[in-house]
């Protein structure tokens, strides 16, 4: 998405936030198994600006370690897009402005270029920033009916070729997209796109590695039962029935076809947004 378009799309600037919220969250809870350079056995500060900004704590899992970092990692490639938006770059002298969300890993390493108050700080003012962006985009963005309305995630991917009236090509880029927002949410790249969104809302417990994605609320209560249920064949379905098939059909749609076919993914990927996202315990003597 353009700078000036993402501006101007409410939607994407919250779902943006989101993402810079959740980098926030990783971040500080990958840092729950380090120390500060300057904290460990009281001292000032171990050669500032040679060892890495923290250390691993003693008694802290290599492989939680490793864990914690992927999370951080994934959520900084979708938290990244807030930085020339909102221009949080942090300046480092002899270096110049870096990006304080794709240089993270920096704190870890000798000769760090940020601290970790320089990236904690940038997330708070990127959030801000984006509120900013979010509320001016609110007041001046005009009604909008039709395919521009539809959720982000599938009119970012279609609208290029929806206005150059490629509708069949649309609506399988949309549908490629909303497959990736899945894979994004759950961690999963190991199955078919079909299997995927089976194994998603599956009403068996989540395993390791395999997350499920739930309607929130009461599992007991008749409406979010009801909710998961539905979600367990609407989901595959439209996988089946319409990403297959522009995929692998021949021909174009019109443009009646085609946007029937965009809103039924836009229904979905909003779905998957308002989902709980359900994530096995932490099997015993692996969680620090």
């Amino acid at each position: 998405m353009r700078r000036v378009e993402a501006r101007k799309n409410p939607e994407y600037l919250k779902r943006l936030a989101t993402a810079v919220t959740d980098f926030r969250e990783a971040l500080v809870d990958l840092l729950e198994l380090y120390v500060e350079n300057g904290e460990a056995g009281g001292l000032g500060g171990f050669a500032r600006g040679i060892a890495p900004a923290v250390f691993p704590r003693e008694d802290a899992s290599k492989a939680e370690i490793e864990r914690r970092q992927a999370r951080v990692s994934r959520a900084a490639g979708l938290a990244a897009a807030a930085v020339p938006l909102t221009n949080v770059g942090v300046g480092v002298q002899g270096v110049g402005v870096v990006d304080p969300i794709a240089a993270w890993q920096t704190i870890t390493r000798p000769k760090p270029l940020l601290e970790v108050v320089d990236v904690l700080g940038a997330c708070d003012q990127a959030l801000g920033g984006l509120d900013g962006l979010i509320l001016q985009a609110e007041a001046e963005r005009p009604p909008t009916i039709g395919a521009e309305a539809m959720h982000p995630t599938v009119w970012g991917a279609a609208s290029r070729l929806w206005r150059d009236r490629h509708f069949r090509e649309a609506v399988a880029a949309a549908a490629e997209a909303v497959a990736l927002l899945v894979k994004t949410r759950t961690g999963r790249n190991d199955v078919p796109d079909t299997s995927l969104w089976q194994e998603a809302f599956s009403d068996k417990e989540p395993a390791p590695g395999k997350p499920r994605l739930r309607w929130p609320g009461d599992p007991a209560n008749r409406d979010v039962s009801s909710m998961n249920g539905g979600l367990r064949f609407y989901a595959p379905g439209v996988q089946m029935t319409i990403r297959n098939s522009v995929a692998h059909g021949a021909g174009q749609l019109d443009e009646q076809a085609a946007v029937e076919r965009l809103a039924a993914l836009s229904l979905l990927a909003r779905w998957v947004d308002e989902c709980d996202l359900i994530e096995a315990p932490a099997r015993p003597g692996k969680a620090n």
